[in-house]
């Protein structure tokens, strides 16, 4: 490899890291009730995997695809970017395990409806909780 070459390459790896730095921390939110998880149960239940926190049963919300912080949330939580986290539900789906995380087109409709829907869980960044007081925050990516 080239000196040219690494240089480049080594910019492009270090974009991400800095950006992630600057970025407030996504808060995994939950209706009141639903209990602390961890982030390996986070993805479990993103990925259709598990269907209950701690014996209770939840539904999960995702933002809309192109939504700036959901392709950070599919990153940061699931290590996928939108076209393989759409190919995996895809299959999934084709096969009978099940559908999908339920949508939603913005941050305060994700706000609203976590905190209204009983067993409901979401994410938001931390910058948008301000102001928002009794969230029930269950995991911090």
């Amino acid at each position: 490899m080239n000196r040219r070459h690494f240089l480049f390459t080594a910019a492009l790896g270090a974009a991400p890291w800095a950006r992630a730095q600057s970025e407030s921390p996504l808060l995994v939110i939950g209706h009141a009730g639903v209990p602390r998880v961890d982030a390996a149960t986070v993805a479990r239940l993103y990925t259709g995997r598990a269907i209950e926190a701690d014996n209770q049963p939840v539904t999960v919300y995702n933002l809309a695809p192109g939504h700036a912080l959901r392709n950070r949330f599919l990153a940061v939580c699931l290590q996928f970017d939108e076209e393989r986290y759409r190919a995996y539900w895809t299959v999934r789906r084709h096969v009978g395990k099940g559908a999908p995380p339920r949508e939603v087109a913005s941050v305060a409709q994700m706000l609203e409806v976590v905190t209204r829907t009983p067993g409901a869980v979401g994410y938001i960044d931390a910058a948008s909780a301000a102001g928002h007081t009794g969230l029930n925050v269950i995991c911090r990516l």
